[in-house]
Order: structure tokens, then sequence, then C-alpha cells
């Protein structure tokens, strides 16, 4: 019950400075007063400022009190600092600065599982495929088919590094494969890129499965520039992945 309490107050308090409500540099009220607002007690404010302090987005001292760091102080691997401000609101900034550490880090990462994917690696990221395929044929889940998919080809790389790196990613990426979902078409014309990239690992050829992810990666990009163009309402991560209609 107290661990509810703790994450919900976290909650709370997280997604208030992320959405700005406490403006940067500027001081959250005292323990004792964010108590009395959110109705716990002082022990359990405190446990939540640790945690926004460990999380970068605030500072707390006996001469500075507890203030908001600016932005790129944030840990923006933390899926808690992600899903806040995917429910504060996605902005464009957000968005290609995802676009632009996936161009940096899939394509190193698939060269690696085209070289070291085991037998269960490729098993497993064919099963995440085949859901993919299943959702674009006859409706369903596609968001999260496409995220085991994207989290094996991480897992087949075998670096420990890259492993952790996905569970902080998902939910980044989960962002981006909703608005490529929210295409007309999107899902059944990222599916053969998808393949292409599975059938690369699967011949153990590196440099072919780097440049089919490259495709990949690029064609989100152009998803998602498409999105903010259009000026459509961006998916917020507080709500159940989208699923596919039947066609």
């Amino acid at each position: 019950m107290i661990k509810n309490i703790h994450g919900r107050t976290l909650e709370l308090l997280g997604e208030a400075v992320v959405a700005g409500r406490y403006a940067i540099g500027a001081s959250i009220p005292a323990e004792p007063i964010l108590g009395e607002e959110l109705g716990v007690s002082r022990t359990v404010v405190r446990e939540a400022i640790k945690s926004l302090a460990a999380k970068g987005l605030i500072v707390t001292g006996p001469k500075v009190g507890t203030r908001v760091l600016p932005q790129d102080k944030w840990n923006w691997f933390d899926p808690d600092v992600i899903t806040w401000q995917s429910r504060a609101g996605l902005t464009p900034e957000f968005l290609r600065d995802l676009q632009d550490l996936r161009r940096v880090v899939e394509p190193a990462a698939v060269r690696l599982a085209a070289e070291r994917a085991s037998p269960q690696d490729i098993e497993e990221i064919e099963r995440a495929f085949a859901g993919m395929k299943e959702a674009v044929e006859n409706g369903g889940d596609y968001v999260t088919f496409d995220l085991r998919f994207h989290t094996g080809l991480l897992s087949a790389a075998r670096n420990r590094m890259l492993a952790q790196m996905s569970k902080a990613l998902n939910a980044l990426l989960r962002t981006s494969f909703e608005i490529s979902t929210s295409k007309p078409d999107g899902p059944a014309l990222s599916l053969p890129l998808h393949r292409a990239v599975l059938d690369a690992v699967i011949a153990h050829d590196p440099a072919k499965a780097e440049r089919a992810v490259i495709r990949l990666i690029d064609g989100a990009r152009q998803d998602i520039e498409d999105v903010l163009g259009s000026r459509r309402r961006l998916p917020r991560l507080s709500r159940p992945p989208p699923r596919l209609k039947a066609n």
C-alpha cells in the first residue's frame, strides 16, 4: 500500500514538473504544503522528491531549496520521464531527438545482431514479426509486436548495455510506432521493411541488415514529419496501444 501511495505521489509531482506547473528554476512548495495538497505524509513526499532528483528533474539542497532543473538535465532514458512528457504533450523537438537517437543506435545494434543472433533470438524476432503480420492482415495490436521486434533485435546484439538501453528505449520507441500506425496503410507499408531486416539477420549479413534498418528508421522519420506537418493529435502513452482494424 505504501508503495502504491509513493508511486502515485511520484507520478503526480513528476507530471506537474514535466507539464510546466513549476517553471524551470522555480522552487517547489515545501514538503508540508505538498503533503497537504496531495493528502499524504511528509515521508511519502520526501521519498518522491528523492526519486525526482534521481531522475534529474529537480535539485535539492539547504541553500537552494528544491528547484526544477532545465530539461537538458532530465534523464530522458527514464521511462517515467518519457511517459510524463507524453501525457504533457509530445513536442516536435522531442520526436526529432528520438529519431536522431534511433539513427545512431539501431544500425550498429542490428549489425551486431546479424553477427551474433542465436537460433532462439531469431525465433523470438520471427514470432514478433508474425504478430505484426497478423495485426495488419486481420486486425489487432500491431504496436506491441513492433516493440517486441525491435527489442528482440537489441537483445540479439548480445551486448549487456544495449540490452539495458532497450528497456529505456521502449517508451521512446512506442511514440514513434504509434505515429506510424496512425498513418493510413503505415503498418502494411512498413511490414516488408521489417522483413528485410529480419532476413538479413537470419542470413548473418551485417551490412545488409544495417542498410535495411536505416531504410526502416528513415521511413519512420518521414512518417513523423508528415504527422507533424498535418497537425494531427499525437499519441499519449497513458492510453493502450491502438488496435488495427481487420481489412
